[in-house]
């Protein structure tokens, strides 16, 4: 599904050359789980970045289906981020006056559905991640690990084929890391989606049935106990 050839991105500032991404080459298939692990400024973020299409490489290809997506314009990478991915992030970005309900219906707006259909496909996802009950309540009124939930829910609203995670259980206690872990997993291994992850933790580093280790933007094999370059 995924295919990097010898991506790179550089950041230039007034202090010079800072290079993120080094000549990254590696394959995803459809369908894996992939973690990502590495020291603070590995290259992790931006690479999941890249995939997602918010950043384009500096050089080489990232091709998604053997589509460039460093050839797309603006709008179509729009589109491929609206049809193709759900990003759940460490820092949630609920918006805090709307229910949850609500929240998981805002990326459905671009959806040709109805307000009832959207609002029925939310209460949906809500659901199957155990909150059906609080679909009225403010993210205020919910706990962490309910707030993540709903960041979950509503990256699927538009059913995207690949799930990008960064961070997803940084801010949780581990009980509530291994609740959002085991959904990660569901989504997986029973909805076929591609989960890709960035974690500091060797704990959710597990679950990847793919693994990948980045030092200094370069893939290395077996930095961490069981992780290969994917």
């Amino acid at each position: 599904m995924y295919v990097l050839e010898s991506a790179d991105k550089a950041y230039t500032s007034r202090r010079g050359t800072v290079h993120a991404l080094r000549s990254v080459s590696l394959e995803i298939p459809k369908g894996s789980c992939v973690t990502i692990t590495g020291p603070s400024g590995s290259g992790k973020t931006t690479l999941l970045l890249t995939l997602g299409g918010l950043i384009r490489p500096t050089s080489g290809r990232v091709l998604f289906h053997s589509v460039d997506l460093g050839g797309l314009s603006d709008a179509r990478l729009a589109q491929y981020r609206n049809q193709k991915i759900g990003f759940v992030l460490q820092t949630f970005n609920l918006v805090p006056y709307l229910s949850a309900l609500e929240n998981v219906m805002v990326p459905m707006m671009f959806m040709h559905r109805s307000k009832n259909g959207l609002a029925g496909r939310a209460r949906d996802l809500l659901g199957r991640l155990g909150l059906g009950d609080r679909a009225d309540h403010l993210p205020r009124e919910l706990s962490v690990g309910q707030q993540q939930r709903v960041a979950i829910a509503r990256a699927l609203g538009n059913d995207p084929e690949v799930i990008l995670a960064d961070e997803p259980t940084g801010n949780l206690d581990p009980r509530l890391a291994t609740e959002v872990l085991d959904t990660l997993r569901e989504l997986n291994e029973k909805d076929g989606r591609t989960v890709i992850m960035v974690t500091h933790s060797p704990e959710a580093a597990r679950i990847g049935n793919r693994k990948l280790h980045l030092v200094e933007g370069t893939c290395q094999d077996g930095a961490l106990p069981g992780t290969v370059a994917v």
